[in-house]
């Protein structure tokens, strides 16, 4: 792949990222912007863990799931 054209890509690739930034600071992030987002974020390899008071432990408490994977609401 051609130089210029890798300098196109990687100028798209931040253009989606600074947009998925402001949907997703501004709170107008559809359910779909988070999930390519989230898509976006998995095939580049990026991925999390989740430590003591860490904003993503702070998301796994509130999910609604137990241990075993169940839905808390179906489950109970």
């Amino acid at each position: 792949m051609s130089k210029p054209t890798q300098d196109k890509l990687q100028q798209l690739q931040d253009i989606l990222i600074d947009e998925f930034i402001l949907r997703i600071q501004s709170g107008e992030a559809a359910p779909a912007d988070l999930s390519a987002a989230r898509q976006l974020l998995k095939d580049n390899g990026i991925s999390a863990i989740a430590s003591a008071e860490s904003p993503l432990e702070e998301l796994c408490k509130i999910l609604p799931f137990n241990e075993d994977g169940v839905d808390k609401v179906v489950g109970e």
